[in-house]
């Protein structure tokens, strides 16, 4: 801001708002591109996410079905929510183009995926809609190699080095009171 502007009450509020409506929205042409994607090689893979200027990098380690839990990671709603997609294959890649309805109201985005799934990719989306601004994200993956001796496949690692195992934590969320039963 500027020296002598002020802020409307609320400005801040409805702009996170909008920010986490695009990021919902570029979530389910994420899951729609997955769908489509060709597997990734197995072993380690640096992920970049860059979101409006923000970036954040993963490391995950897969294998085939740990590669399709961690691509789809936005569930099934993504086919109830787009349910009219059309991918269009090139020498270089492909690119989604989806029709979406986020809280009723309809939304558009666009997927462009290139380069390799066993070396190296980039796929750009862009995603649009009624009461929602226009947003961006890339997400960059590379292949680094074998996963290391004490990483299993489904193990992601934070930028902060922090290491969770995505089936285990799902694994865990579906017991029923696992946390209750381990204290009796």
């Amino acid at each position: 801001m500027r020296s002598g502007q002020r802020r409307s009450p609320g400005t801040g509020n409805s702009s996170a708002a909008f920010c986490i409506g695009a990021v919902v929205s570029l979530l389910f042409v994420v899951q729609a591109a997955a769908d489509d994607a060709p597997a990734r090689k197995a072993g380690l893979w640096e992920i970049k996410t860059t979101i409006g200027g923000h970036a954040v990098t993963v490391k995950q380690c897969i294998d085939a079905a740990t590669d399709r839990m961690l691509q789809s990671s936005t569930g099934p709603l993504s086919a109830q929510a787009c349910p009219s997609r059309q991918v269009s294959k090139s020498d270089s890649g492909f690119t989604i183009e989806s029709r979406c309805s986020f809280n009723g109201k309809p939304a558009s985005a666009r997927a462009v995926v290139t380069g390799s799934f066993d070396s190296a990719y980039t796929m750009t989306v862009t995603a649009e809609g009624k009461d929602l601004p226009a947003a961006r994200m890339t997400m960059e993956g590379k292949w680094l190699g074998a996963c290391a001796a004490d990483q299993k496949p489904g193990d992601v690692i934070m930028s902060n080095g922090v290491k969770v195992n995505v089936p285990d934590l799902q694994k865990r969320a579906l017991a029923p009171d696992a946390a209750t039963q381990s204290d009796k």
